[in-house]
């Protein structure tokens, strides 16, 4: 029978039975005797050796090349690198060259940066984007604007710039910075721009007759993370006191929309407004009877001015006869608060108080007021239920 060859690699002629000739099987061509398959046929195959690693200080210093991140440490780390690679046989001289040459050209411009300005120019720039200078959110006096949230209220990080003809969410009147310094508190900043907006909205929008019932003063402030950066602007803006609502149309009453006549006569009310402002902060006369006389005696002078200004000025003609029956008026009310600044009771002061607001609220001002072309429907002014019937008209002030 047919003898199976023996282990190893099958002879060059293809391989199968060798034939039954009675004769012994024939040994392997040119000597070979049986091997290990892959060295029958000549050397011996050498084994798979797994290639060198790469070395890792030459990819941190390829990594911080292209980045241009610390280029000092990607050149010293690219430098190392090589002096490993050689060393040790790894991979990874082209990046370690890489990271050098990057690094290099990495180092020389933060050098001419630092030399030239740039990098003060860069830190600049950041601190303005936090700041909101030059930004969308850097909104000038007399421009109006949408907030994305619809709402004054909360924080505020974007606004979009509308015309005041339309509806918008606010305008704004004034700006001003806080001193610089650590920061004060969100009670310090609040009340900086209680103060200052309550106070630079009445040089903005000069007439109250004139203001909306539904709008109020509202004002962006620095929060504590913006003020690292430099911010220390509030800004200053008019808005609806319904946080659903909106304004419409431009409240800028100043010199620059009015007329001489209407500025000056405004001018003169100021003189007025400013005098309210000072009135003792009690809930009755009573409580405070000498404060009031106190006030009602700089009331007193500012009527005095008020009617003064007004006889001063050369108002149009068709203006003028109105305007001094008014001044009139006002020497009447002067009267009034002298008295009421010697009032021996509360009661007694506000019949004094009530016949002066008559005398600077009523038809003579309206009168002068629709000649030069103002608003002739007065202010709604809340008062404490204290007066009593001055007996002229059954009505009286009440405070």
């Amino acid at each position: 029978m047919a003898t199976p060859p023996p282990p190893g690699p099958q002879p060059p002629h293809g391989g199968g039975s060798f034939p039954s000739s009675g004769q012994p099987p024939q040994p392997y061509p040119y000597g070979a005797t049986a091997q290990p398959w892959g060295q029958a046929w000549g050397q011996p195959y050498p084994a798979l050796q797994p290639p060198p690693p790469v070395n890792g200080l030459a990819i941190a210093a390829l990594v911080l090349g292209v980045l241009c991140f610390l280029p000092g440490i990607g050149l010293l780390l690219g430098v190392v690198a090589l002096v490993q690679i050689r060393r040790r046989g790894e991979r990874g001289k082209g990046m370690a060259v890489a990271g050098i040459v990057l690094s290099t050209v990495g180092a020389l411009l933060m050098t001419l940066a630092f030399t030239t300005g740039g990098a003060r120019d860069a830190w600049d720039g950041f601190r303005d984007a936090a700041n909101g200078a030059g930004g969308t959110f850097s909104v000038a006096s007399g421009e109006c604007f949408d907030s994305p949230s619809g709402s004054l209220e909360g924080y505020a990080y974007d606004v979009d710039i509308v015309p005041c003809a339309g509806e918008h969410d606010a305008e704004v009147f004034a700006a001003f910075s806080m001193p610089d310094g650590a920061y004060p508190g969100d009670g310090t900043v609040t009340d900086a721009a209680d103060d200052e907006c309550y106070a630079r909205s009445e040089t903005y929008a000069m007439d109250p007759w004139a203001f909306p019932d539904d709008a109020d003063v509202y004002y962006f402030t620095p929060t504590r993370q913006s003020w690292r950066y430099g911010d220390r602007e509030i800004t200053c803006m008019f808005g609806n006191i319904d946080p659903e609502g909106s304004l419409t149309g431009s409240l800028r009453q100043d010199e620059t929309t009015l007329d001489d006549d209407q500025f000056a006569f405004l001018e003169a009310e100021a003189i007025l407004n400013d005098a309210f402002d000072r009135m003792p902060d009690t809930e009755y006369v009573e409580d405070d009877l000498p404060g009031h006389q106190v006030w009602a005696s700089q009331v007193a002078g500012a009527l005095e001015r008020q009617s003064s200004a007004l006889r001063a000025h050369d108002w149009e003609p068709a203006a003028e006869p109105e305007v001094t029956d008014y001044a009139d008026a006002l020497d009447r009310a002067r009267e009034e608060w002298e008295a009421a600044s010697e009032a021996g009771d509360g009661e007694d002061f506000n019949a004094h108080w009530g016949k002066a607001h008559r005398l600077t609220d009523g038809p003579k001002v309206v009168t002068a007021r629709e000649a030069l072309g103002l608003a002739t429907e007065p202010p709604a002014y809340e008062y404490d239920d204290t007066g009593e019937g001055d007996g002229e008209d059954g009505s009286d002030a009440e405070v």
